[in-house]
């Protein structure tokens, strides 16, 4: 196994190439790298945000245009794109964090437009607030997560294991008339007030 940091764009190219060469042709693509980095906005540092933009963006950017190049030659393929519900929703303190998810949203959009017509379909995959890693300051902290789960409608925080089902639905062929779309799982935080 091999890792490379996905806004070298040369390290993605070879990497791709690598992958194909050692098992044949990619179909599935899931962006799934980011980062989080929290501060006030009038204090943001420049590097951070830097940071998050190269990994959030620029990552996954040039994966899936590297791996798009044989998809499209093939005419099939699905990229999924990890977006997040700030690609919708802005909060304090991490601007530059909903910046980066809703270009993602966008570029989800546009890649979907220009790659249909190969037969690829890209969509987004939005998770809501889930225990994660990313979230563990979140989720330790007994005042947000009391408001997050009271603006929650089904009233909890979510369980990674709960975004199987959706991304193997974006993946599959049952979703082969899906294209340029967001699938929010969250609980329906961006669906109440």
């Amino acid at each position: 196994m091999s890792i490379a940091d996905v806004a070298d764009r040369e390290a993605v190219v070879r990497e791709v190439k690598r992958i194909e060469d050692q098992f044949g042709a990619i179909d599935i693509v899931v962006n799934n790298a980011g980062i989080q980095r929290r501060a006030p906005f009038v204090d943001f540092p420049a590097e951070d945000v830097d940071a998050i933009m190269r990994a959030n963006v620029y990552g996954p950017f040039f994966v899936a245009q590297a791996a798009a190049k044989g998809m499209t030659a093939r005419s099939r393929g699905s990229i999924i794109n990890v977006c997040s519900v700030q690609s919708e929703l802005g909060r304090p303190s991490i601007v530059p964090y909903t910046a980066s998810k809703g270009a993602m949203k966008m570029m989800t959009k546009a890649m979907a437009a220009e790659l249909g017509p190969s037969g690829v379909r890209v969509n987004g995959l939005a998770p809501g607030y889930f225990r994660t890693d990313l979230n563990e300051a979140l989720t330790a902290n007994a005042v947000f997560s009391d408001w997050l789960t009271k603006r929650t409608p089904l009233g909890r925080w979510g369980e990674v294991d709960e975004l199987i089902g959706a991304a193997i639905f974006l993946a599959s062929d049952a979703s082969s008339f899906v294209t340029g779309q967001m699938l929010y799982v969250d609980g329906g935080i961006t669906s109440a007030l």
